[in-house]
């Protein structure tokens, strides 16, 4: 059994965990923060909002991109000032969560569709694209809690982790950026998929807070591994200098009060024998 250890504690909820420029980025939803900490632990707030921040990713130019989430809004953010990049509210049944962007700019943006803090009926949410001219349009529907996602290394396939289905799906990404032929990439029992992230073999590493694991699916729904932490798992990174090192952001609760309240939230990480590749 895979031991993880911790880099950093004492978050409120951790989220949207990116490698890029020799750190590891990602969003504490509850604190309304992004960070960055470094292979040592040492962390840097990189940008503040008032609202939840949950996906980032950046623009060929450098830029940051936050969803925020209750407002169902994009925020760009260089050195440290946020500005809003793409109003979503019209198109994003609830409130948006993660996020992927590609190498032209081009970000794909989940949400909840229905009101999961408050236990209402779950419904179906869309998938949506913000293209560099900030045009945003649905290029995918009738998922159940479109979440964690990735693309591969030749930018030809999105991967969505539909949490409220215990399954990965796959599109075929078109030249104009929207989606087709839609098809089950793996189906998981006994998980949530959440966060995830795609190493080299076409594996995809899949956080799964109700069973306290991150787990490695193949297509077809073959599970080659398990990491199993203490808390609940909510996403997962492969990053490191050689990409091997799974970062896992763990978390007691997903209840905003408790978060804030007890400051459960980790950074963990594990190596693996394969390293990440494509997006983010």
């Amino acid at each position: 059994m895979m031991q993880t250890t911790t880099l950093i504690d004492g978050l409120c909820f951790g989220e949207g965990p990116r490698w890029h420029e020799g750190r590891l980025w990602f969003s504490d939803m509850h604190a309304h923060k992004v960070y960055a900490v470094d292979a040592a632990g040492h962390c840097e707030t990189v940008a503040e909002l008032d609202g939840q921040p949950s996906g980032l990713g950046w623009l060929p130019d450098g830029r940051l991109l936050v969803v925020s989430m209750l407002d169902r809004k994009l925020l760009s953010f260089s050195d440290g000032e946020g500005k809003e990049y793409a109003d979503l509210s019209g198109l994003a049944s609830f409130s948006c969560n993660d996020m992927v962007v590609d190498k032209s700019g081009r970000a794909y943006v989940g949400n909840f569709g229905f009101d999961l803090v408050n236990k209402a009926p779950p419904k179906m949410a869309e998938i949506v694209l913000v293209q560099p001219n900030g045009e945003v349009k649905i290029v995918a529907d009738e998922l159940s809690f479109p979440n964690g996602t990735v693309i591969t290394p030749d930018g030809g396939t999105l991967i969505v982790g539909e949490s409220m289905a215990g399954r990965l799906t796959a599109f075929t990404i078109n030249d104009d950026g929207s989606l087709s032929d839609r098809r089950e990439f793996a189906r998981l029992t006994g998980a949530v998929p959440d966060g995830i992230c795609l190493d080299e073999a076409g594996g995809i590493w899949v956080a799964s807070p109700i069973s306290h694991e991150v787990l490695r699916v193949v297509e077809g729904g073959q599970v080659t591994d398990r990491v199993t932490v203490e808390n609940q798992a909510y996403a997962c990174m492969l990053g490191g200098d050689t990409r091997q090192r799974l970062f896992i952001l763990t978390a007691e609760s997903s209840d905003p009060e408790e978060c804030r309240n007890s400051k459960s939230g980790k950074v963990e990480f594990v190596d693996v024998a394969i390293p990440g590749t494509g997006l983010p």
